[in-house]
């Protein structure tokens, strides 16, 4: 076998994306860590067996994309992974190849190979729901703002749309997170891996959050949570269970007066009309990625680059 140019940069490069880049300078989270390193020692255990090779002997100019293909076509024929996974590995093969063109252009060209393999189309790529303007504008008008709570459940619908947030991220969120009194507000937000981000909102939403906090933020600590529910005189973080409740009884509500909800109004849904509005508004993915907080924009693609319902 001849001796490749690249025979000493792989595997180094491989060692410093999974210990430093990662943890270090996208702060992702060790769950995620491991991921990305079980797809890759997956790939060149693949890489190895089927060339006859010891690990050391594998090369960047080695790996073809005819040779990834087939590896996720082991995937699912022989470990019995879903189309889902399947796609998984590949973003984290590909977020590799684009990390080694980014520390050294003269790997660029194999990222732009690894990028010919394209992700496979699953149900949930096909499936993806969200509300159309009148649906949404509908969903809004069922909380009732008179009373406390209607006003509180209102104002999380106009929140997580607004910032398209997750829901867990809406519910970590402490007051201190909202900067109102800036020239342009914002708020921010701490999504998986503990990345931290900021989202612009509205004037309008700000407006909310006013009222909002004259309602059940009298005090102002800034430390407390925005949503909270009390239990036993105490004050307690709202829980995904108490989100979930009020936002299906608000879309069955807004279906009985006329508003395509597309199945049961859940959370996630909400994060997925603010991505696609913004989306058939003319973001482009690269920025809707970012905007989302998705580690990749391959998951991104999966979501919004591809057919949807609604």
């Amino acid at each position: 076998m001849r001796k490749s140019l690249q025979i000493d940069k792989l595997l180094p490069m491989i060692r410093d994306y999974l210990i430093d880049y990662l943890p270090n300078k996208r702060f992702y989270s060790p769950n995620t860590i491991e991921a990305y390193r079980t797809a890759l020692s997956l790939f060149l255990d693949f890489v190895c067996t089927s060339n006859t090779l010891e690990l050391y002997q594998v090369t960047f100019d080695l790996i073809t994309p005819d040779m990834l293909s087939q590896f996720l076509e082991w995937l699912e024929k022989e470990r019995q992974c879903s189309p889902s996974t399947r796609n998984h590995r590949l973003a984290c093969i590909r977020s590799f190849y684009k990390y080694a063109g980014t520390m050294d252009i003269t790997l660029t060209i194999f990222y732009q190979n690894m990028m010919k393999v394209p992700l496979k189309k699953t149900e949930m790529s096909k499936t993806v729901k969200f509300l159309d303007e009148d649906a949404l504008r509908i969903l809004l008008q069922q909380p009732d703002p008179l009373k406390p709570k209607g006003f509180r459940d209102l104002f999380y619908l106009v929140l997580m749309y607004d910032t398209g947030c997750r829901n867990r991220e809406i519910l970590d969120l402490k007051l201190q997170n909202l900067r109102v009194t800036e020239k342009n507000p914002y708020v921010i937000v701490t999504g998986k891996g503990n990345k931290t981000r900021t989202v612009p909102i509205m004037a309008k939403t700000v407006q909310y959050f006013e009222k909002y906090t004259q309602i059940f933020h009298k005090d102002l600590v800034p430390d407390s949570y925005l949503f909270y529910v009390k239990s036993k005189g105490l004050l307690q973080q709202m829980s995904p269970d108490n989100v979930a409740r009020f936002m299906q009884k608000y879309g069955e509500n807004a279906s009985d007066v006329g508003a395509i909800i597309p199945g049961k109004l859940h959370p996630h849904m909400l994060r997925a009309t603010r991505a696609m509005h913004l989306y058939r508004g003319g973001m482009p993915l690269a920025l809707l990625s970012e905007w989302l907080g998705h580690a990749n924009l391959e998951t991104t693609m999966i979501y919004y680059g591809k057919q949807v319902i609604m």
